[in-house]
C-alpha cells in the first residue's frame, strides 16, 4: 500500500504516521482585525473613526487593562478580555501618539501609550494573558505592542538624524529633514524543535535553558537571522553555536509575531543524532538535554510543568511546537 503525500510508509495494515506540525494556531498569530490601509492617510475618516472608536491603552512595560471573562475557548481556567477605553478624554481628534489598529465587527480600534493606573484596573502583558484572550483581543494587543515598541525606538531618522514624526495613523514615520519615510521594523528569528532519529518524529526532544531563566524552565532553541542568511541556514548555525551539534531535515512549521520587542518567530523542526555530545555555549545556554516524549506529555497533561521540567507558556509558539511533537497524527 502506498503512503499518502507527507506520510511515512508503514507495514501492511498499520496506520500511517504523519510528520508532526503545530498543535494549533500560535496564540499571538490569531486575529480578526482588518487593518484597512486605505484609511490611514485620510484625516477626515480618521477623525470620524476616532470619535466612535474603542481604545487599547498600553503602558511602557507592554501591559494593558484587562478583566476576567470571555477569552480564548481553548484556554484552561478563566479567560481574559481587554478593558477598552473611550477616546473622548484624549481629545476630539486622534492625538499624534495614537496608532490605528483596524476594524473588526464594525468597531474601530486604536492604541495609545500611557502610564499605568493600577489603582483602578488590572494590567497584564502578552506573556501572561496572550493565550487567554479571544482571537480579536489577541490580535489587537499584539499589534498595539508591536507598533508602540517600534515608535519608542524610531524617533530619529537613520539617514540624517532629524527627529521624525508619526504619519499614516501610526504606520509610518516621516523625516522633515530629508523626506525619508520609515516603516515598522520586524526582526526575523528562528525557533527550532530538534528531535532524535527514532521513527518519523523521534522519541526525544532537545530542550535547553538560558542562564537568566528560572530554575527548571526549558524550551526549544532559537536565534536571530543574520544579514544575508536564509532562515534554514540560521537554524543550522544557531543549533551548532548554542549546543554544538549538526542538524538535518530542516522543515518549516509556522510563524508567530513576538513583539518583545519586535520579533517574528519562524518555527522549524530538525533532526539530530542523540549520540552527538552536547556542548552548551558559555553565557547563552546554562544546560541542554534530551527529554523523552512521555515526560513532555506528562508535563503538558499537568498544565505545562512537572518537578524538574517547566515548559514554555501558552503564549509562545514553542508550546504549540512541543504539543504537536508530543502528540503527532497517527499516534
Amino acid at each position: 500500500m502506498s503512503a499518502l503525500p507527507g506520510e511515512c510508509p508503514t507495514r501492511e495494515g498499520a496506520r500511517p504516521v504523519t510528520p508532526f506540525g503545530l498543535a494549533g494556531m500560535p496564540a499571538l498569530s490569531r486575529s480578526t482585525v482588518d487593518r484597512d490601509e486605505s484609511v490611514r492617510s485620510d484625516a477626515e475618516r480618521l477623525a470620524r473613526r476616532w470619535s466612535e472608536a474603542r481604545l487599547v491603552l498600553v503602558d511602557p512595560r507592554g501591559r494593558t487593562p484587562v478583566h476576567r471573562g470571555g477569552g480564548a475557548p481553548r484556554a484552561e481556567g478563566d479567560g481574559y478580555a481587554l478593558a477598552f477605553q473611550e477616546t473622548t478624554p484624549f481629545g476630539a481628534a486622534p492625538p499624534e501618539a495614537a496608532v490605528l489598529l483596524g476594524v473588526s465587527g464594525g468597531d474601530t480600534y486604536w492604541a495609545l501609550r500611557v502610564g499605568p493606573d493600577e489603582a483602578d484596573r488590572a494590567w497584564e502583558d502578552l506573556r501572561t494573558v496572550g493565550a487567554l484572550l479571544d482571537d480579536t483581543d489577541a490580535g489587537l494587543l499584539t499589534a498595539a505592542v508591536a507598533l508602540l515598541n517600534w515608535h519608542d525606538n524610531a524617533n530619529f531618522c537613520a539617514a540624517c538624524g532629524s527627529h521624525t514624526r508619526r504619519v499614516k495613523a501610526g504606520w509610518a514615520r516621516d523625516c522633515p529633514g530629508c523626506g525619508r519615510e520609515e516603516y515598522p521594523r520586524t526582526d526575523p528569528a528562528v525557533i527550532c524543535l530538534v528531535h532524535d532519529e527514532e521513527g518519523v518524529n523521534g522519541e526525544h526532544v532537545l530542550l535547553a535553558r538560558q542562564p537568566v531563566w528560572p530554575a527548571e524552565r526549558y524550551s526549544v532553541l532559537a536565534g536571530f537571522v543574520e544579514a544575508g542568511e536564509s532562515a534554514e541556514a540560521c537554524v543550522a548555525r544557531e543549533i551548532a553555536e548554542e549546543v554544538g551539534i549538526a542538524v538535518r531535515d530542516v522543515r518549516y512549521l509556522g510563524s508567530q509575531p513576538w513583539p518583545l520587542p519586535r520579533s517574528l518567530m519562524m518555527g522549524f523542526a530538525a533532526v539530530a543524532s542523540r549520540d552527538a555530545p552536547l556542548r552548551p555555549m558559555d553565557g547563552e545556554i546554562e544546560e541542554a538535554r534530551w527529554v523523552h516524549r512521555d515526560q513532555v506529555r506528562a508535563a503538558l497533561a499537568a498544565g505545562g510543568a512537572l518537578p524538574g521540567l517547566i515548559l514554555p507558556g501558552r503564549a509562545s509558539i514553542a508550546r504549540q511546537m512541543l504539543e504537536g511533537w508530543a502528540n503527532p497524527p497517527g499516534h
